[in-house]
């Protein structure tokens, strides 16, 4: 058997079904919008505590250290906080998974439907954290967001 036939037998990897990358599309777009309304509540709540090395007279003087050590605490102080904390991690997992994902679907797809619907979960985060009203206007953007994708989606198909 030459290397040629070798090549031509092989068979290729077969497609995942498209229910796979729609699920795929939908945890991405939750991940990432759906837990920006949370993160950004936890974040405006949130008071840190005085540190008593923030306070020392070494650190009162420079004005670099006072701000290096501030935004340390600071990011510190977050991550400790589960209300910030768990919603991050779950966002950022979302990162993740659309970096496995764009490795198997199409990159001129994946990345406006995951996009989208990382902007349709903020807005029903946003009502569901925050009790934001969807506006009409908004509203229509949403379905003009699903609409335009639906027609990318299609001329794909064709």
């Amino acid at each position: 058997m030459a290397a040629s036939d070798i090549l031509l037998s092989d068979n290729p990897e077969p497609k995942p079904p498209v229910v796979n990358y729609v699920l795929s599309f939908l945890l991405v777009g939750i991940a990432w919008g759906l837990t920006t309304p949370f993160i950004r509540a936890a974040a405006r709540s949130h008071s840190p505590p005085p540190h008593s090395l923030l306070e020392s007279r070494s650190v009162q003087s420079s004005v670099v250290k006072r701000k290096v050590l501030g935004a340390f605490f600071g990011v510190m102080d977050l991550l400790r906080n589960p209300r910030y904390a768990v919603p991050l991690v779950l966002n950022l997992t979302g990162s993740v998974w659309f970096f496995l994902l764009i490795g198997k679907a199409e990159l001129s797809l994946t990345v406006p439907i995951v996009n989208t619907c990382a902007f349709l979960f903020t807005v029903l985060g946003e009502w569901w954290v925050e009790g934001k009203v969807i506006s009409r206007d908004t509203l229509i953007g949403m379905f003009l967001s699903v609409g335009g994708i639906a027609l990318c989606v299609q001329s794909k198909n064709v």
